[in-house]
């Protein structure tokens, strides 16, 4: 292990469970947040799953449906993040749990990770949707995956490229780890630590 690092990088580096989120952060973000929030109608600043969640049934369902044929397009156009190979590979040969949380739907989680070739690192129960659990910023979906494996949180790390991931990270209480590949790590009260690529993660 690289003794570059500080104690609390090589504390994350040892960890026995690792949560990703996918898109941005196993995958090249290509999502247009600002053009889904155009299509849909909702104010430029907005939270769309939320926003959407809290109107009225009627209203939201078809807003639904172009949130899922929008996500459907942007699964069509993922591409693997530079590293993410070598880091599954390394992790699994540590033996550690592998889990994905994404604030996507299943369907279209399971369709991005077989475009960019990642299906078989993770177990379908080790992934979860927005439909799994409360969505992040909540740390539901942390926790019934840290219940599933029966581990700790000390020894956990959540690892993602947005706020929310690190919000629900910290709120589960593990580790966070932030990955802007410019290097910009705005939320530093969130960030256990902020990385630019995923070789990192290999000490």
């Amino acid at each position: 292990m690289n003794n570059a690092l500080s104690q609390p990088q090589k504390n994350i580096l040892a960890s026995q469970h690792w949560i990703f989120d996918m898109d941005g952060t196993l995958t090249i973000g290509v999502h247009d947040f600002a053009m889904m929030r155009s299509e849909l109608g909702l104010a430029p600043d907005a939270a769309i799953l939320e926003t959407v969640q809290a109107m009225p049934p009627e209203q939201a369902a078809p807003l639904w449906d172009k949130i899922n044929a929008m996500e459907y397009h942007f699964a069509s156009l993922a591409k693997p993040m530079p590293g993410v190979y070598e880091l599954l590979e390394h992790l699994q040969a540590e033996g550690v749990n592998l889990g994905i949380l994404t604030r996507n739907v299943m369907p279209v989680a399971l369709e991005t990770l077989k475009a960019c070739h990642l299906d078989g690192f993770f177990k379908t129960r080790d992934i979860l949707d927005r439909d799994s659990c409360t969505p992040k910023p909540h740390p539901a979906g942390i926790e019934l995956l840290l219940q599933q494996w029966g581990a700790d949180a000390c020894d956990s790390v959540m690892v993602g490229d947005y706020l929310f991931d690190l919000q629900a990270g910290k709120a589960a209480k593990v580790a966070t780890v932030h990955i802007n590949t410019l290097a910009q790590h705005p939320w530093p009260e969130m960030t256990d630590w902020g990385i630019h690529n995923l070789h990192q993660l290999m000490g």
